[in-house]
């Protein structure tokens, strides 16, 4: 099949997702097309099958905001045209969905037939589009696709409660290339370069946003290194960060945290490390605890959104009421000092994200590609 595939080209989970998603079509024998403002961070444009196109918004002084629905949903027009392209997946209700609808109908007067299927990630439903501003826009466009998937059964409660839905939705989780997370042997994994003999690894990787809760990844940290001797390593960039590296400064334990900033390299940076703290205000499904679980660490995470569809309380890691720090840590500092325990976590962990693998999700992406045409 020829399908484009329209996503935010940045490290939040729907971008890596819908970059991932396409590669793994690409090797699978499709033909996919990349459309938005800037080449997605992990999208391997040496590999067959895969083609990119940039969006342009021209600036106009008339306008105080460039319209880049405008601009997308004309550039989705032509790449539809000019690559007989049968299907466009969109990954994100605003402004992908809506701008799929209008270039649907701008090629209908063509004469051409274009299915639109939209993924429903999180926030573009529980905090956007839920907004006034936008919700009957966002519910128009999901009632206009012609397929529907969302990454996870509390999303698809969310999706049902917040709007008046008239289409079916199906739920298709997340995924992981478990081929890119190998079993690293100590030798390999050179923990000697972030942390002493001795000391252990707590991780979180976000985008430093506040509903992320990144300053109470802080505050957790804190506490388990007045237990437990271990280095925070923080991966992502975002507004918080600022907030973050004054807390830690105000904490007195600057040495013992890393900014590591954005990276694409976040499979290796995972085998460095024993914990996982993910206390997020809403997750819809938790990609990072999944990514964390493939490199065989343990998450620590609260229960909100779809985490809990993830991250298997009590087997897999702990889960925690939002806001409370003091249990996360207690947790974490349980694992830390029982070794056995740790261990044994951290390998169901690894079981668990087999259940998410590419093999085991992707061929139901194609399965509503070949439903939806």
């Amino acid at each position: 099949m020829k399908i484009g595939i329209v996503c935010y080209p940045t490290f939040g989970g729907s971008g890596v997702v819908a970059t991932e998603l396409g590669m793994a079509l690409a090797d699978n024998g499709h033909e996919i097309h990349f459309i938005t403002y800037k080449q997605p961070v992990r999208l391997d444009l040496l590999a067959r099958n895969i083609h990119f196109h940039e969006v342009f918004v021209e600036e106009y002084p008339l306008f105080h905001f460039q319209p880049y629905e405008l601009a997308l949903s004309t550039k989705l027009v032509e790449v539809v045209s000019s690559y007989n392209l049968e299907i466009l997946h969109v990954h994100y209700a605003i402004p992908h969905a809506y701008a799929a609808y209008m270039a649907k109908q701008m090629l209908a007067e063509k004469g051409i037939n274009i299915k639109v299927v939209t993924t429903l990630h999180g926030t573009d439903i529980t905090l956007v589009g839920s907004h006034p501003t936008y919700q009957a826009a966002v519910e128009f466009s999901i009632n206009n696709s012609d397929a529907v998937t969302v990454v996870s059964n509390n999303l698809k409660e969310d999706t049902l409660r917040l709007f008046n839905i008239k289409t079916d939705i199906e739920v298709i989780y997340n995924f992981i290339d478990l081929k890119k997370y190998p079993e690293i042997k100590d030798s390999e994994c050179n923990r000697s370069a972030l942390a002493t003999k001795g000391e252990k690894i707590i991780t979180h990787v976000s985008n430093m946003r506040e509903v992320k809760r990144p300053i109470d990844v802080i505050e957790i940290f804190y506490k388990i290194q007045q237990e437990v001797p271990s280095k925070l390593l923080l991966v992502g960039e975002g507004p918080e960060i600022e907030k973050m590296e004054q807390r830690v400064k105000d904490l007195g334990i600057y040495k013992k945290v890393i900014f590591m900033g954005n990276s694409n390299e976040v499979n290796k940076i995972l085998c460095y490390s024993d914990i996982f703290l993910l206390p997020s205000e809403t997750e819809s499904f938790g990609l990072a605890a999944l990514e964390a679980m493939a490199a065989k660490t343990a998450v620590i995470s609260t229960n909100t959104g779809g985490l809990p569809e993830v991250n298997i309380d009590g087997v897999t890691g702990y889960l925690s009421d939002l806001g409370n720090v003091d249990e996360m840590a207690e947790n974490a500092i349980r694992l830390l000092k029982n070794e056995e325990l740790l261990d044994s976590v951290k390998k169901n962990a690894l079981e668990q994200a087999r259940s998410f693998s590419l093999e085991e999700i992707v061929p139901q992406y194609e399965t509503i590609y070949r439903l939806s045409k």
